[in-house]
């Protein structure tokens, strides 16, 4: 009597539990959205701002034609240097080393015509990218540094003094700085010869001496100018800046 009481009470119990578990779960049962609903979500999604996709610039967008300022230096190409280079006609390549770069040559640099070699290297100096402005600057460099560069320079004068006033002329610093420096190394190879093409180089050289960031820069350029142009380089270089002081007196 005892074991079947104890049957119906866990039946009862059992049965108790199953119905409280019925009624939970329809309770909680999730029911399929009506049409209204879903337009009412539809329509919040659609509406909020954190959904909306925007486009993203690209990179390239900044080539596009119709943002490019006419009238700004990125849109005309610095130099045909580029175009030279990347055909091959630079007879030289950037070796890229671990502490720095350096060039290879082809074939020894003495064996190369400056003409037109030595122009197109001056030209690449107005470039700002690398390994333009790399290989264009120690390219002139390394080629005034042959057996016979005085020679082979000289007569290229009148072409060269328009590329550097070119760089010297440029809005960009470090371009400036490059065509200064090559300038100064010019003037070491061919001496007194550069002083016929000298005044109109100094023109673009005489606005930049009012900043504070170059000033000490061209002093001393002008001052290696002189010692490489003789006595004569000093009245010409007075013509345009007054207030330079000559190394001889």
């Amino acid at each position: 009597m005892q074991d079947t009481k104890r049957c119906e009470d866990i039946c009862l119990k059992n049965g108790a539990v199953e119905s409280y578990d019925k009624r939970m779960s329809s309770a909680f049962q999730i029911k399929p959205k009506t049409a209204i609903q879903k337009n009412k979500t539809s329509s919040s999604s659609s509406s909020s701002p954190a959904l909306v996709s925007r486009p993203q610039s690209k990179p390239s967008d900044k080539l596009n034609p119709k943002t490019i300022d006419p009238f700004g230096d990125h849109s005309r190409a610095p130099s045909a240097f580029s175009a030279i280079y990347s055909k091959g006609g630079i007879p030289c390549r950037l070796v890229h080393g671990s502490v720095k770069h350096k060039l290879q040559w082809e074939c020894l640099p003495e064996t190369l015509p400056f003409d037109p070699l030595l122009i197109t290297l001056a030209e690449g100096l107005r470039e700002t990218k690398h390994p333009y402005t790399f290989v264009s600057r120690e390219g002139f460099k390394e080629l005034l540094l042959v057996e016979g560069a005085t020679e082979k320079a000289i007569p290229l004068l009148p072409r060269l003094a328009p590329v550097l006033k070119a760089a010297l002329a440029h809005s960009n610093g470090e371009v400036f700085e490059r065509g200064l420096n090559a300038l100064v190394q010019l003037s070491a190879v061919v001496g007194p010869a550069l002083n016929d093409q000298l005044k109109h180089l100094l023109t673009s050289i005489s606005k930049r001496l009012m900043d504070k960031k170059f000033k000490e820069q061209i002093t001393v350029a002008l001052q290696k100018l002189e010692q490489y142009g003789g006595r004569e380089s000093v009245t010409i270089i007075k013509s345009k800046i007054p207030t330079y002081c000559s190394i001889s007196s």
